[in-house]
């Protein structure tokens, strides 16, 4: 009887590795880089800056080095108390502005709000938002509007190159591509408006001025800190036409400094994503047999504690999802250390939203950059 429930749970291992695993080969298919075009059209460089007196010199100058389209380049200093805005007055560029952003009403996050002023003061035909600690490469800007005048795209948006200095960083910023080369079918979402569908990286988005102007923007999301989820299906819900692209090669971002300020970051908009009531059960189904799973089983068939039966099916589970991560790594340019410590990863993914749904008042206050937000969602 225990033989027949390990090797049917190692079969089920099997197949919730194999869906993630087909696809993370259709999307690495028909994602691609967009091709750099010439384009007449200004685009606005958007930054919210908020005490990034580390980052803001290098990400202001690589966004002025953009080529192949006209740029403008706006920093929203919203109530620095370091040096950013010393910073940015020195770089002494005519296409640089530096803006200071108003007090924060209330009902609004800092990053909404910092975006929506600067988007009230562009001049450009696309709105290019970028966070602070993301560096562009010198085709980005025209590489995304161009792949959005090809395809009618009213926000075109990817994830950029992530880095990931230490272990910590490993162990919780690649499951960002993972998750999203491994479960979000693009072929469907290009092809359907479905808002569900919508998905963008906060880090990287390209819209269109009407369409922002249309929607509402960032102010139509005003209090959410998961700009990356709800301005896609804010769009496709009003009939705009969203796309995804292969972003590796156009910006590069180190998004946090250490385990321990991932961990708040992922966080403080867990409860947003994938920690409700309703979902995290199911992600954590998914992700727990075809990711975590499989090295248990196999480490226990090689203790002799597994039938054969059940071994075989659990050392397949176990090479599709590592053959996924290595794709996945590949193709993001992550790490080679991200593939074994992979299963890990997953758990910690788990654990971050695990610890935000059941210890909702703590772990899940959405405390970022001195701010904090009440939680919501369900």
């Amino acid at each position: 009887m225990t033989d027949s429930i390990l090797t049917a749970l190692a079969y089920l291992c099997l197949a919730t590795a194999l869906l993630p695993a087909i696809l993370a080969a259709v999307n690495l298919a028909v994602l691609r880089r967009p091709a750099v075009e010439t384009g007449a059209g200004l685009v606005s460089i958007l930054i919210p800056a908020r005490n990034e007196a580390g980052n803001i010199d290098a990400t202001v100058r690589a966004a002025l080095a953009s080529a192949a389209v006209p740029v403008e380049v706006i920093v929203g200093d919203d109530h620095s108390t370091d040096a950013t805005a010393e910073i940015v007055r020195a770089v002494g560029d005519p296409r640089l502005r530096l803006v200071p952003v108003p007090a924060l009403p209330d009902g609004w996050t800092g990053k909404n709000h910092a975006c929506s002023h600067m988007a009230g003061l562009a001049r450009g035909d696309h709105l290019l938002f970028i966070d602070a600690d993301v560096r562009l490469e010198a085709g980005a800007a025209a590489a995304l509007a161009a792949q959005a005048r090809r395809t009618g795209a009213a926000l075109v948006s990817g994830v950029p190159r992530q880095r990931t200095d230490t272990v910590g960083e490993m162990l919780t910023v690649p499951m960002i591509d993972f998750l999203l080369l491994g479960f979000l079918p693009v072929p469907l979402m290009r092809r359907l408006s479905d808002p569900l569908l919508g998905a963008a990286c906060g880090q990287l988005i390209l819209m269109d001025r009407g369409a922002y102007a249309a929607t509402g923007g960032h102010g139509a999301i005003r209090t959410s800190l998961h700009d990356g989820v709800r301005l896609p299906r804010l769009f496709r819900a009003a009939g705009y036409r969203t796309d995804l692209v292969a972003a590796a090669a156009l910006a590069t971002c180190r998004m946090y400094d250490g385990f321990a300020q991932a961990w708040a970051g992922f966080s403080k908009n867990a409860h947003e994503g994938m920690a409700t009531p309703r979902a995290l059960p199911i992600w954590t189904f998914l992700l727990g047999c075809g990711q975590i799973l499989p090295p248990l089983l196999v480490l226990a068939g090689l203790l002799g504690l597994l039938p054969n039966s059940a071994l075989t099916p659990a050392v397949l589970a176990l090479g599709l999802s590592l053959a996924t991560r290595t794709a996945v790594t590949v193709a993001v340019r992550a790490p080679w250390a991200t593939i074994p410590l992979h299963p890990a990863a997953v758990a910690v993914a788990l654990a971050i939203q695990w610890n935000v749904l059941l210890r909702r008042e703590r772990a899940g206050a959405a405390t970022w950059k001195g701010r904090s937000y009440p939680v919501s969602g369900g």
